[in-house]
Formats: structure tokens, sequence, C-alpha cells
């Protein structure tokens, strides 16, 4: 089976957990059968996995997100990297040129596409296999997965299929509507549409060269940022007339808020935190190392990290976004495809962060030109190299580099690493890289 999963969001509406470069999918609130946290995008890949241990699974998304991929899935991982946000339509085309000329999938092989993020069990996974074996069987162009609705929801489209059979001829689509147009909706045996559907490669890239003027992924990469900005459903979905649904009774969660994530928390504390017995519905998520005390709150949600702290009554959260966008300030947290750093103190002409290289990790060889960098290491045990020259390095040791200078650290095993950056021009852009 062939899967692309579209990994996007703006990591605006789960501040201060989420930021530009760990948005939903990434954060780990939901515990595995181990016992251990684990993110959205990894529950995806496992569950996907289990189902059929042969997926080729393929994560679309933009450049800004392939080290938290990479951190979370490792490096073998299939990733189509967007240059720029084009909208669905150029997603999902230079996706499947991915799939076809860099992974050499077979033009008539089929492909299912889905979103990294909803909230689902097993049986989710086991009907996109069979999406992806009715595609593949199938004379309709495009198959849908339509979800059995269990609410007149304002947040969904609609499919509204000819008849009421699993599998049926797609008749409409409607658009996001209101509760009143949402219960005549569900009436005549509509369906959400959740952004699941399959087809075969061919048919889409045929579609494309329609469209788009290239010859394979790298041409088409390398236009990317010319491409019309526009969504796979108006470009293909609502124009196709071979098109089938079908229907699929599940216990679907779009954990896009507040709100509804803590409704899938699994327990109400996560992190250090103490709640009183007059609290009701109330849920402490931190990511600090300081304890976050709550004292007879009622439907709140208080959320601690390195990027800032949220106090919240639960259905007020879902207004969070426009607050957040004023927020102006630096990315406190990532997750990186060598480990993690955190901000931990910003002054005019400095910046301190701990990093953290994982075992057997190592940071890509480079230099600043605006700045110097001092490291101590605080705990474990690696090589630095420094135009060149190697040293071992261990807990104490402190190495200085000036503007200009060539470096890298390697972990042997786990590595802490307070990195000070001076300099009056700090900047993520102030970095190049060199093969070593």
């Amino acid at each position: 089976m062939n899967v692309i999963l579209l990994s996007g969001g703006s990591g605006k509406r789960l501040w201060p957990l989420s930021n530009d470069i760990r948005s939903k999918q990434f954060i780990k609130l939901f515990k595995d059968e181990g016992n251990m946290y684990e993110s959205m995008l990894e529950r995806m890949y496992k569950n996907i996995k289990k189902v059929n241990n042969q997926s080729t699974i393929t994560i679309a998304t933009s450049h800004t997100q392939v080290s938290i991929i990479n951190n979370q899935l490792g490096k073998e991982i299939g990733i189509s990297i967007e240059p720029c946000r084009r909208d669905t339509f150029p997603a999902i085309v230079l996706a499947t040129a991915y799939l076809h000329d860099v992974k050499k999938v077979p033009l008539e092989e089929s492909v299912v596409v889905c979103p990294v993020d909803p909230y689902v069990e097993e049986d989710y996974f086991i009907a996109l296999e069979k999406l992806y074996k009715l595609s593949k069987n199938s004379k309709y162009n495009l198959s849908l997965l339509g979800i059995n609705p269990t609410y007149p929801s304002e947040k969904y489209g609609y499919i509204i299929p000819e008849n009421k059979k699993e599998v049926s001829k797609v008749v409409k689509f409607k658009e996001k509507p209101n509760t009143q147009k949402a219960k005549e909706y569900i009436s005549e045996g509509a369906l959400w549409n959740g952004g699941i559907f399959a087809y075969k490669l061919k048919y889409v890239l045929e579609i494309a060269h329609k469209l788009i003027d290239f010859k394979d992924y790298n041409d088409l990469y390398n236009k990317y940022e010319t491409l019309e900005k526009i969504s796979f459903d108006y470009a293909v979905v609502e124009k196709e007339e071979k098109i089938q649904v079908m229907k699929f009774e599940v216990k679907w969660k779009d954990l896009g808020t507040w709100n509804t994530l803590t409704e899938a928390m699994n327990e109400n504390i996560l992190g250090k935190g103490i709640q009183n017995e007059k609290c009701e519905n109330t849920h402490i998520i931190n990511e600090l190392d300081v304890p976050v005390l709550c004292m007879g709150l009622k439907n709140v949600v208080v959320s601690a990290s390195s990027e800032g702290i949220l106090v919240s009554d639960k259905k007020q959260s879902s207004y969070i976004k426009p607050f957040v966008e004023k927020i102006n300030q630096p990315i406190m947290f990532s997750e990186k495809s060598w480990g993690s750093y955190k901000v931990i103190n910003v002054q005019e002409n400095s910046l301190t962060i701990l990093v953290t290289l994982n075992s057997g990790n190592k940071m890509k060889y480079h230099s600043h030109n605006y700045r110097d960098e001092v490291w101590t290491i605080i705990s474990g045990n690696g090589k630095a190299i420094i135009d060149g020259n190697e040293q071992n390095v261990k807990p104490g040791d402190v190495i200085t580099m000036k503007a200009g200078s060539k470096h890298t650290i390697i972990a042997n095993d786990e590595l802490k690493v307070i990195e000070v950056q001076i300099g009056k021009e700090i900047s993520v852009s102030d970095k190049q890289e060199f093969d070593k």
C-alpha cells in the first residue's frame, strides 16, 4: 500500500506547545502500548505499518518540518518537500511525482492520500487499506472515504452519495454548512469529507501535465514557487465524474483545539502539576521544570512551555489563533533530526540554548559569520571538530568558537550542551554548512 500523509499546520491553535515548526501532529501527548508518549505522526505511521508492514509512506510537508519528522520517524522515511506553500493540489502532485520518479512506484499503482493528524482507532487504518484495494481494482478515477457523521458539524464539507450502500457513486459535494443545512444533508445520507481519497498515480500525473508544464519530479520541484495556489478539491475532485465513496463508521476526532484535544487525553496532568479536589474537567500540560498548581478551576486548560503559558476556559481556547499571531518572538523549542534545542535565555547581544544530541547523532559541520559561540558540556560524552581538529569532550569541558570557525559536535551517548551565542546579529539564517 502506498500512502501520502499531508503534514501542514501553522502551530497556532495549540500554542504554547506548538509553534511554526512543531505543529500539533508532532506533540507527544498520547500513551502507546508501552506507556510511552507518542505524537499523532508517530501514532499514524505505526498503525499504517501495523495493518500493512510493506506500506510505502511518504510525508508531504515543508522544509521546516523535515528535521522533526526525521527525529520522530527516522531518516529513512520518504519525504516530499514543498519548497513553499502552494495548497493541496501542487503538494499532492509533487508527492505523486516523487513516488513515481524517485521511489519508482509504477503509474498503474494506487496511492491513498490522507491528513496526518486525525485521532482514529485501528479500524480506520484497515479502511485505508480497503480504500487502496478499491481504487486499484476499480473503473472509477477517484475513490473517497466518507465518514458517517455523528453530529451536524459545521467544520466539514459533505459528500452526497447516490445510495446508502457501503460503496456508492458520488452525486455532489457540499461546502461547509451551518448547523441547519448540515442536518438536511445528513437526512439525505450525506457523509463527512475528511480529505481521504485514493487514485492511480497516472491519473493525477496526467491531470497535472495538462495544467502544469513540467517534465518530471525535479523539474516540478524547481518550478514549484511559480505554481498556482489551488486545492486538490477544486482542481480535481469537484470536476471528476467517475468518482465513488466508501462509507465508513469511525471514531473520528479532529484534535485541532485544546478543547477537543483534552477530550482524547488519557490523563488530566502531563508534567509537573497539582490540582486540588475542587478542580473539575481541568487539564495541566506542563513542559517546564517548575510545578503548576491549580485550585478550584472548572473546564480549564493550563499549558506551559518555553514558548509561553496559556490559561483558558476550554471552549474559549478555540479562539486562540488571532491572539497568538500577535506574539512575536523566536522559536523557543524545536526537535531536530539529531536531537532538540531549548532557548533558556535571551539578551540583546546573546542567546543561551540547551542542546540535546541523541546518542550516535551529530550536528552538520557549519560556521557562522556574525556570532561567536561557546559550548559547555554538562552531561554525556562525545567528540567536537573545530576547523578540522578533533577533540573528545566530557562534562565540564568548555569550547569557544569565533565567528567564521567551522564546527560540529558528535554524541557517543546522549550529550547535553549549553550553547551561548554572542554577537550583534544573531539569526537562524547566519549559517553555512559544509561536507564533513
